[in-house]
């Protein structure tokens, strides 16, 4: 999609079911081997009492809308405020949306509130997106 197709108030989302699979692939990719996302025994006393998926696994859902659907392919991802609000679990699905809240046609950049939400409505990420994507 073009810049000048663009227009505020556009929306995409897209879902996934968060597996044990995710959470060991992601701990060997970003090498975060932290006992609250691997072991089950050490999570247990933790403040969550199980395991939970690293924040930034969900987190790289927005970055997939942004590069595939909204504002989607040749965009460049230049920054993200982000606020984990709660916790996500193995077999939680959650569902990233992006939408647009400003465009900033000088500079080709589109700004877009970013959530992340479990299946019971819980919001799990917060937060707003600058992107550059040129015509």
């Amino acid at each position: 999609m073009k810049f000048s197709e663009l227009e505020v108030g556009m929306k995409a989302s897209l879902s996934r079911t968060i597996t044990e699979a995710d959470i060991f692939a992601y701990a060997g990719v970003s090498m975060d081997f932290n006992p609250a996302h691997i072991d089950e025994e050490s999570a247990k006393n933790g403040i969550f009492k199980k395991r939970i998926a690293h924040g930034m696994l969900s987190a790289g859902f927005i970055s997939a809308i942004l590069g595939t659907k909204l504002p989607g392919e040749g965009s460049i991802y230049m920054g993200q405020e982000l606020k984990f609000t709660a916790p996500v679990y193995i077999g939680d699905t959650v569902t990233a949306t992006c939408e647009i809240i400003e465009l900033v046609p000088e500079k080709n950049r589109v700004i877009l509130s970013t959530t992340c939400t479990k299946q019971d409505g819980t919001e799990v990420i917060t937060g707003k997106a600058t992107v550059l994507k040129k015509d």
